[in-house]
């Protein structure tokens, strides 16, 4: 057995700072209303400066919160704002809207999307994406607004009705019943040549080939206008806005270019990081068996002059597991820069290891790429005014009668007055007493006592 100890591979792009600002959805699941989830600082909020990342397009500087950490009851919604996230993020890398046939995904919605609209609609009704980011000196606005038909409503004929792309706030396109192009003199530089030399030709072109389930953005604008820009845009999409669903059944798989027959790879940065979990008695190697491309992760013990590997899920603790899963894409996020959205980012992790995670993403000497976090959790441990800003505490709560989700941040309380939220507040302590809504009081003794009666009443006959 070969070993090759190495470090994690990190193809650090010069890509310049990224920054997600803010995303919106509409008639996703239980949203039925628009939701803006903003990562925008919000107006009057002061305190914990290091938390705010800072960007020059043009003569504007935009500034954007480095973490989010979204509260709320089960069921109130908050998964759907990740899997709203993950969903748009598909549909862009896919370029189309039609299912896939993917099965390993979590978010079932973003292959099978009959399963997106909210179900309390009885007529279609559009559901809606949008995401405003910043990348390679850029401001990007992008949207599309979709005909999915109701939901769970199988072999119903799709549509896009509008997408648009703005680029440092000009139009470049609105697609609607037609399509329109816009002012292609602030993107001049990735133009294609042929373009410029048919441009009435390519206009024309674009206009009369466009298909109803398919993004003009990665077809004919890509094609036809700018291979390079859209090129760009996707690969922010892919490789620096990560969203991890239902983190809990995430599985990273890594693939090594050496192929030999029983080959292990050490890496350093992450034993050492497994080591403060308290695995320390063994290393952790990706072993390959020259067979398969993918390596598999294992708990590596020497018995006398043989090496023991045993898979990891036999072995380490589940929480230990979850953190050797995150730690490299933590890492990759913190090289690299772009936006880490993980579902229940805490899950059997010790929230002493989840309050360090965030302290590296405020952390202004090593976030140099101004990477940003995003994660929901049932934990009010870290609703801490010394942790988070106001605007950075978002919340979700469900209506008991439309059964539809509301989202808002803490921030949008204000300061002053009887409902203000200030800084010195104890935001912990007032979250229980129902203050900032989001959330539940949950006493399932009435429920109990009629079971155990109901029960004693079966045993007497």
């Amino acid at each position: 057995m070969e070993y090759y100890r190495n470090d994690f591979t990190i193809f650090s792009q010069n890509r310049g700072i990224s920054m997600l600002l803010e995303f919106r959805m509409k008639n996703y699941k239980s949203f039925k209303d628009e939701c803006n989830f903003s990562m925008q600082v919000a107006p009057k909020q002061k305190g914990l400066d290091y938390s705010i990342l800072s960007k020059r397009v043009g003569k504007k500087y935009h500034k954007a919160l480095s973490t989010a950490v979204i509260y709320g009851p089960n069921a109130s919604g908050k998964t759907n704002i990740i899997g709203a996230m993950d969903t748009f993020k598909q549909i862009i890398l896919r370029g189309h809207i039609r299912n896939t046939e993917q099965t390993d995904s979590p978010n079932i919605a973003a292959n099978v999307l009959e399963l997106i609209p909210n179900n309390a609609n009885q007529s279609p009704q559009p559901v809606t994406f949008s995401m405003t980011f910043i990348d390679q000196d850029h401001l990007f606005e992008y949207s599309i607004a979709l005909d999915l038909g109701r939901f769970s409503q199988r072999n119903y004929k799709r549509r896009i009705i509008e997408e648009t792309l703005n680029i440092n706030s000009t139009n470049i396109f609105t697609r609607s019943e037609t399509l329109e192009i816009g002012d292609l003199t602030a993107i001049d530089s990735y133009l294609l040549p042929a373009y410029k030399q048919n441009i009435r030709g390519a206009v024309a072109l674009a206009q009369n080939s466009l298909h109803a389930e398919e993004l003009f953005l990665c077809n004919g604008f890509k094609t036809m206008f700018s291979t390079s820009l859209i090129s760009a845009i996707m690969g922010w999409v892919n490789n620096h806005f990560t969203v991890i669903y239902k983190s809990d059944t995430m599985q990273l798989t890594r693939i090594f270019s050496n192929q030999k027959k029983h080959s292990v790879f050490i890496e350093k940065t992450l034993n050492e990081a497994a080591a403060l979990f308290g695995v320390n008695s063994n290393v952790l190697g990706y072993v390959l068996d020259g067979q398969n491309d993918e390596a598999q992760l294992c708990s590596m013990f020497r018995d006398g002059n043989k090496q023991i590997a045993i898979p990891v899920e036999l072995f380490e603790s589940h929480g230990t597991i979850r953190f050797i899963n995150l730690f490299p894409l933590i890492l990759r996020t913190l090289a690299q820069g772009g936006v880490l959205v993980v579902d229940e980012l805490d899950a059997a992790l010790h929230p002493s290891a989840v309050m360090n995670i965030i302290t590296l993403f405020h952390n202004d000497e090593l976030n140099v790429h101004r990477a940003q976090l995003i994660f929901n959790t049932h934990n009010p441990i870290f609703l801490n005014a010394n942790l988070f800003r106001r605007d950075e505490i978002k919340f979700v709560e469900r209506d008991d009668n439309t059964h539809t989700s509301n989202h808002y941040s803490l921030s949008d309380f204000g300061t002053s007055g009887t409902t203000g939220v200030r800084q010195t507040d104890d935001y912990l302590k007032n979250y229980f007493v129902e203050r900032y809504g989001a959330i539940k009081d949950i006493d399932l003794t009435p429920i109990i006592k009629d079971f155990m009666a109901r029960s004693h009443k079966r045993d007497e006959w």
